[in-house]
């Protein structure tokens, strides 16, 4: 069969498909191509940057569905099935409100799409195919036969990391928070010597493995570190703050090649952390003497935070901002806080009488990237919104990104480090921005031909056309010259 890949793309900037320049490689297709037989032809298919293949023979299209791509890959969908195209949906919205995607689609797959991905072609081929495919329940720590084929990306325009997976799940069960719910709190991680294997197959150097803790499983997580070190990686994840309470884990961790973590520090309020079920963020020490205890071994931060939660205010917000540019992290994300359903964030919500867009911002025509879908308590959903908005802005002007450069324990402390906060702060400084006010989905509206090439990013980049930009493409220009200088150094000396 003739196999197609979707990943949606958001919506629309000023009536035009966003053109996101940070991409990276979408791995749940990777994964999925690993689980197809070889007797099918397999395509892909990024929205983000393509136009979609309607007109050609596809026998079946597999489509990702996240909350925010919701109602572009309703669309999608609904665009193959008019030429009478099987179409399965899969991801995390689809398992939270499967009777939604059904809608849309012929099957979905709840949960873990790969478990059941050979099910489906099997059940297509022999005219049999289910509406509902329901993945397996974990029933061990160890997730054994994971087999990521990245040759499904080739001659496409990603950013040059590469994305893998070790675990799966988190134990944790904050209220806001999609994945600890979907998984009820279940764990599962992938045997550290295969995914080390793997990595040493795919030869790329820089990494980011798309777990939602790494070290949800500490003591896995140290073999998997363990069997990192001899691969010369420089690695990047998500995780969370217990691991300053651990000088092995710490250890491992650096001698493994981590260049930064991102980190959900969500809060600095103890009422908000205790509402959201996240206690566990102060059990090691204040902020303050975790992020020195971090900074002390070098590591650059992506942090985190969620505003809009019950005891936040205008003042609070601003507040954080505040201590947030006092610390000087690489990266910081400030995120309005949103209702995703069926968590119980959105539950309480819906209790509450709190919800907004007939609580389903993610399809409302009036919604906008940005916008909060609930009612916050102390200030209106307008002004919260602008408060976010705020945040980054503050956090992003170009003399607070030549600032944080400053940090020698981290940001520049050695040109590699420097060269990618040059990098890429401009980089998610302008996407982040441009994304503000977005329009969920097309609404008719078609790509007529791909308006990318891998050369894309690299013109809008080296070619600016503000000041700012220029300033900061001299900053990594600077950047990239310290590191050559160093390995011409190093060179002679061999």
């Amino acid at each position: 069969m003739r196999v197609l890949f979707v990943k949606p793309n958001m919506g629309l900037v000023d009536g035009k498909p966003y053109h996101d320049r940070g991409r990276m490689e979408p791995l749940t297709f990777a994964v999925l191509k690993g689980f197809t037989p070889a007797r099918h032809q397999v395509h892909l298919c990024d929205d983000r940057f393509e136009a979609v293949p309607y007109d050609e023979p596809w026998d079946v299209v597999g489509i990702n569905t996240e909350i925010y791509t919701a109602r572009r890959a309703y669309e999608i969908a609904d665009g193959f099935r008019s030429r009478g195209v099987k179409v399965v949906l899969g991801g995390y919205h689809t398992s939270m409100i499967p009777e939604e995607s059904l809608l849309h689609a012929d099957a979905v797959a709840l949960h873990d799409a790969d478990a059941v991905w050979t099910d489906i072609l099997r059940d297509i081929e022999d005219g049999q195919l289910r509406t509902t495919y329901e993945g397996v329940e974990y029933s061990g720590p160890e997730l054994h036969g994971i087999r990521t084929d990245w040759s499904v990306f080739r001659g496409k325009s990603y950013l040059p990391v590469a994305l893998t997976q070790f675990s799966r799940g988190c134990p944790n069960r904050c209220e806001y928070c999609a994945t600890g719910n979907l998984y009820c709190g279940a764990f599962v991680h992938r045997p550290p010597k295969e995914v080390a294997a793997e990595l040493e197959r795919d030869g790329r150097r820089f990494v980011f493995f798309a777990d939602d803790n790494i070290i949800a499983n500490i003591p896995a997580a140290k073999n998997l570190f363990r069997e990192l070190i001899p691969l010369n990686l420089r690695w990047t994840a998500q995780a969370s703050l217990n691991f300053v309470a651990d000088p092995e884990l710490m250890d491992l961790m650096l001698r493994s090649g981590c260049a930064g973590l991102v980190v959900g520090f969500e809060s600095r309020d103890p009422r908000n952390l205790a509402s959201m079920n996240k206690r566990g963020n102060l059990a090691h020490g204040s902020y303050d003497d975790v992020v020195e205890r971090i900074r002390s071994v070098g590591i650059m931060l992506w942090s985190a935070f969620l505003l809009g939660y019950d005891h936040d205010t205008v003042e609070s917000i601003r507040e954080t901002v505040d201590w947030v540019l006092s610390k000087k992290f690489a990266f910081a994300a400030f995120n309005v806080l949103m209702p995703y359903p069926s968590t119980p964030f959105y539950a309480r919500m819906q209790a509450e009488g709190r919800l907004l867009y007939d609580g389903k911002w993610w399809l409302h025509d009036d919604y906008r990237f940005g916008y909060t879908g609930f009612r916050p308590k102390n200030m209106s959903p307008e002004r919260l919104a602008e408060l976010g908005l705020e945040a980054r802005l503050r956090h992003n002007t170009m003399f607070q990104i030549l600032r944080r450069a400053t940090d020698r324990k981290t940001n520049c402390k050695d040109p590699w480090s420097l060269l990618t906060y040059f990098a890429y702060n401009p980089l998610f400084r302008d996407e982040m921005l441009k994304k503000h006010g977005m329009t969920l989905g097309y609404r008719g509206f078609e790509r007529s031909a791909s308006t990318s090439s891998p050369l894309d990013w690299f013109k809008h980049r080296v070619v600016p056309d503000d000041f700012e930009a220029l300033f900061l493409a001299a900053g990594r220009r600077l950047a990239t010259g310290l590191t050559n200088r160093i390995r011409s150094g190093r060179s002679r000396d061999s």
